[in-house]
């Protein structure tokens, strides 16, 4: 399993565009439902900073986000919308509670 977190921080007023196509990215998750991905995306209390976590577990290593229309469009223009650019790190996993897991705490 390959963890990648990227992190960034958009200007004040791209900040709603930049959540806008995050959110399409994964309305377009939720319909292809790709298996061997994990993804979550998260705000800042900032306003304007964002972090992204993939977890993709794939057989042949490919991450299936990259592929899918909303996510190209997402990243197309993000040196725009930023005023820190993504930098993206992996990471290793030390350990999990109820996240990124399939199913809902009881």
């Amino acid at each position: 399993m390959s963890v990648t977190v990227v992190r960034y921080t958009t200007k004040p007023e791209c900040a709603d565009e930049n959540q806008a196509l995050i959110e399409q990215v994964f309305a377009e998750l939720a319909t292809a439902a790709p298996e061997g991905l994990r993804y979550a995306s998260f705000r800042l209390a900032d306003g304007v900073s964002f972090v992204h976590v993939a977890s993709v577990e794939t057989s042949d290593g490919a991450n299936p986000l990259t592929t899918t229309p909303a996510f190209t469009e997402f990243v197309r223009q993000i040196g725009e919308r930023a005023v820190e650019p993504p930098a993206a790190s992996d990471a290793t996993m030390i350990g999990s509670y109820r996240f990124l897991t399939t199913t809902a705490p009881a």
